[in-house]
């Protein structure tokens, strides 16, 4: 798709550039300036148009730009206004229109300043052309992976287009850049003519980068939608973890009787900055409302390790907020780090996640009463996994056997977020 770009001073000689776009979608294909609203089409719309506009094609056809439903080789100079299609980046096209004007290439570019959503851009060219240029056509798009689902649609290629501001610029953009994706970037340069029509360069080198991870600012949005949900609050006293009886032999006999932290999974949201970096052991702590004991069921194995709260939630243990996720169901899940103070987690995770008060959150807590006993609550209307991020002696604890049934469809173990889920998503990407 060609996407006009919105360019807004941000300071320093920098210039922030973002997109917008129209609810409603008009009919034909037209590349405008950054203050007018693109249109666009899908493939069928646009045949469908072709066939009620026979002269629409021929006359991009004439104006050097190949229709939409047929790409054409090559690339184009002159390309009027109202029919502006960005083209292959393999060569120019032999076109006798094309004014012969020189632009430079861009060279050296630089990606710098990555966010989740958003990166800046410079690049290095002729510096005696530049009172030529008036704009910039950036060619952005996700690198393509062997392993994506081929059943799935493929992206849409993103063409943005600027008015030649000071370098570097920020993209911005979360509706077409997502955290934790690789992207390829390639620039041509562009001159406005007197009659409209515009003279380009050639397209530059590719250049790749991949975005970044959630910030602190990210996920204290994700947190703030979590406690809207999280329900009245709960009394509990062990934290429990769920395997299969060949997990618990392995921790006895190669192990030395513990259980060891592992990285994380790529459950829940694709931006998590838990996701494939942080390390620890998976626990519940979750009780039926009417016993208020664990539940006898688990989609994780039918033995059963329990550790009494104090043991892993100390007056010394930090408490972080992770993820606020769920699985195309009713049931959303919170991700908790708790992290003794000075551990490898705790650095880890305090310039990366925000801290909750211990004694005061609405998700897990840990008070101590006026008889010196320690009363711990867990929200009711979340499921709440933690991650211990030290290892844990098995001696700290016990191991039985659960009565209910393994629940396989309820495990998250690499569950992909629900994007369409209004209560658990930001406007960042997922």
């Amino acid at each position: 798709m060609l996407l006009p770009i919105h360019v807004q001073q941000c300071g320093g000689g920098e210039d922030a550039v973002s997109t917008k776009t129209t609810r409603k979608r008009k009919r034909g294909i037209k590349a405008t300036e950054h203050h007018t609203q693109p249109t666009w089409f899908s493939k069928p719309k646009l045949k469908n148009y072709f066939q009620r506009h026979p002269h629409a094609s021929a006359d991009m056809e004439a104006h050097g730009v190949a229709s939409p439903v047929r790409p054409r080789e090559g690339m184009t100079k002159n390309v009027s206004l109202e029919s502006l299609q960005l083209c292959e980046r393999d060569g120019k096209a032999e076109d006798p229109g094309v004014v012969g004007m020189e632009l430079p290439v861009a060279r050296n570019i630089k990606i710098s300043n990555i966010t989740c959503d958003s990166f800046k851009i410079c690049w290095e060219m002729d510096p005696h052309t530049t009172e030529k240029i008036t704009h910039y056509f950036i060619d952005l798009n996700k690198k393509e992976n062997k392993n994506s689902n081929k059943f799935k649609h493929k992206d849409v290629p993103t063409k943005l287009v600027a008015k030649a501001v000071p370098l570097p610029m920020t993209v911005r953009g979360h509706w077409f850049l997502s955290p934790r994706t690789e992207y390829t970037v390639a620039v041509q340069i562009a001159s406005k003519q007197t009659d409209g029509d515009y003279s380009v360069s050639e397209w530059s080198d590719i250049v790749e980068f991949c975005t970044a991870d959630y910030s602190s600012v990210h996920l204290t949005q994700l947190l703030q939608k979590a406690e809207v949900i999280a329900g009245r609050m709960l009394k509990f006293s062990v934290f429990y973890r769920n395997q299969n009886e060949d997990y618990f032999q392995h921790c006895r006999d190669v192990l030395g009787s513990q259980m060891m932290p592992s990285v994380k999974d790529n459950s829940g949201s694709h931006g998590s900055p838990l996701s494939g970096k942080l390390e620890g052991i998976f626990f519940s702590c979750n009780t039926e409302f009417n016993t208020g004991q664990p539940p006898q069921d688990s989609p994780y194995g039918r033995f059963r390790f329990q550790i009494p709260a104090e043991v892993l939630f100390t007056h010394d243990t930090r408490l972080y907020f992770g993820d606020f996720y769920c699985m195309y169901t009713a049931y959303h899940y919170v991700i908790l780090v708790l992290a003794p103070r000075g551990s490898r987690g705790d650095l880890y995770c305090r310039d990366r996640l925000p801290e909750l008060d211990v004694t005061n959150n609405r998700f897990l807590t840990r008070v101590s009463g006026e008889d010196g006993r320690v009363v711990f609550q867990h929200a009711q209307d979340v499921i709440l996994e933690l991650i211990y991020t030290e290892p844990v002696q098995l001696a700290q604890g016990t191991v039985s056997q659960i009565s209910g049934h393994q629940l396989m469809s309820l495990s998250t173990v690499n569950a992909k977020k629900d994007p369409s889920c209004k209560t658990c998503n930001i406007s960042v990407g997922r």
